[in-house]
């Protein structure tokens, strides 16, 4: 089963019914064009995008609503101001579901998340195929739901579900 079936049929009754408020977390750039992918699985429901601000996401910001958060690249300075904004925005939207495709933007709202109880929903990274993503280590066995979409993948993540590619 392809990772767009599964948003379309598993995504909205187990993780959040009609009406349930979505987030959609993610870095800029492929991270982003994948989730965008995934639209099916939110469309008709209320929700937001939290990423940084680079080309892709500020066009996004043109016609959806995006919030912007600094991008950590591994400074424990502005991991930290990642999640204040995070943490702001959780409390002013309270969302019911988290769905990330990754990377180290998206990993503050994915705890937050966790820390409010509310569901969280993994994509790894299309493009790792022969290694695992630092976020998708760190996310591995917190989220809710932890989709990879190469079968190979199910070697660093063995309780992964594989859904296939987003593409």
């Amino acid at each position: 089963m392809g990772i767009r079936k599964i948003c379309r049929r598993q995504f909205p009754k187990a993780f959040f019914p009609e009406g349930k408020k979505v987030c959609l977390a993610c870095s800029a750039g492929g991270h982003l064009t994948e989730l965008l992918q995934l639209e099916k699985a939110w469309e008709n429901r209320p929700h937001f995008f939290v990423s940084d601000r680079r080309l892709n996401a500020i066009d996004l910001a043109k016609r959806e609503k995006v919030f912007f958060v600094s991008c950590p690249r591994r400074n424990p300075v502005k991991l930290t101001l990642n999640f204040v904004q995070a943490m702001r925005i959780f409390l002013r939207e309270k969302p019911d579901v988290v769905i990330s495709t990754g990377a180290d933007t998206a990993i503050p709202t994915c705890f937050i998340a966790k820390l409010f109880r509310r569901k969280v929903v993994f994509i790894e990274s299309f493009c790792r195929v022969k290694e695992a993503s630092l976020s998708g280590k760190i996310m591995y066995g917190k989220a809710d739901l932890f989709l990879v979409q190469w079968p190979q993948n199910r070697e660093f993540f063995p309780k992964a579900e594989f859904a296939g590619s987003v593409f």
